[in-house]
């Protein structure tokens, strides 16, 4: 039984068997669903195209979300010549911000883990399969290394920004797709667990707090953001640069950290900013446009 409960015992498992992270989250999905190891390939590579699809709507759609809220930002954004980011960074800040506004706009879903994180995983990984010529194969393999850390987090600590703040959706996803970008990167598994540590104790604190309820301020602009800290958590652990924390300890504090939170600071906007005098304002008005429809 290929049982993991901890990162560590996941990387364990890998070694013990001459195995990559992969394989290991593959072998032991084909276990728990019975299913087999080639249908769960087939099912985690139709993910890639509902990657691409919400992408492209996000960049073919300029008009605004039914809040108004949102949208067009993400064709701003392409319609502007790069003069920061390079081309990988540049790519996943974009494509996680397509995804996330057609989310909002109630195109095709992607949740990746959740629906208020939804870009950070799709828009890295589509940066980094155009960029670095990456085969649908390579990328699927991948998607399962970034679902075993998904899976690991959502035991031991929460991925619902109900429990555990942003930092356990947002946050989450910044881990896996550093993670994934690692690995695509031609890393080591203990790179891209050292990338995942990178990426997700720099939100670990972040606070859920959505404008008038909805999941589109701040979320679809934080996803953009946190494509790039992905990008950068996985440079960093390429270089051979480690987080002091081990994982499963940085895993330990977010979980704690989510507990220790403030209600109001937990999905229900009653703090952050969605307190703010703009968010209030915006709250009221969108009541009484629902009332008045």
């Amino acid at each position: 039984m290929y049982e993991y409960k901890s990162l560590a015992e996941l990387l364990s498992l890998a070694k013990d068997n001459g195995l990559r992270l992969h394989d290991i989250a593959l072998r032991r999905e084909a276990e728990v669903s019975e299913q087999s190891e080639e249908a769960l390939l087939q099912k985690m590579e139709a993910r890639l195209d509902v990657f691409r699809e919400s992408i492209e709507a996000g960049l073919s759609d300029g008009a605004p979300s039914r809040s108004g809220l949102t949208g067009g930002d993400a064709l701003r954004l392409a319609r502007k010549k790069a003069s920061l980011l390079g081309p990988i960074a540049r790519k996943a800040q974009l494509y996680a911000l397509a995804t996330s506004e057609a989310n909002a706009k109630m195109f095709r879903i992607v949740a990746c883990p959740t629906a208020g994180a939804c870009g950070i995983v799709p828009g890295v990984l589509a940066a980094l399969m155009e960029e670095k010529n990456i085969s649908r194969s390579e990328a699927t393999q991948a998607l399962f290394t970034a679902a075993a850390i998904g899976d690991v987090i959502a035991r031991n600590a929460s991925i619902a920004g109900a429990v555990g703040g942003c930092q356990a959706e947002c946050g989450t996803a910044a881990a896996m797709a550093a993670a994934l970008a690692t690995e695509l990167s031609g890393g080591t598994d203990e790179e891209s667990l050292e990338a995942m540590s990178l990426a997700l104790k720099n939100t670990l604190g972040l606070t859920c707090d959505p404008v008038a309820g909805l999941v589109e301020v701040p979320c679809v602009k934080r996803n953009a953001a946190l494509a790039v800290l992905a990008v950068g958590a996985a440079e960093m652990a390429l270089a051979g640069i480690k987080s002091f924390i081990p994982p499963d300890e940085v895993i330990a504090a977010m979980a704690a950290i989510g507990r220790a939170m403030p209600v109001t600071l937990k999905e229900t906007s009653e703090g952050g900013l969605a307190k703010t005098p703009t968010a209030q304002a915006t709250a009221k008005r969108l009541r009484q446009e629902m009332n008045q429809a």
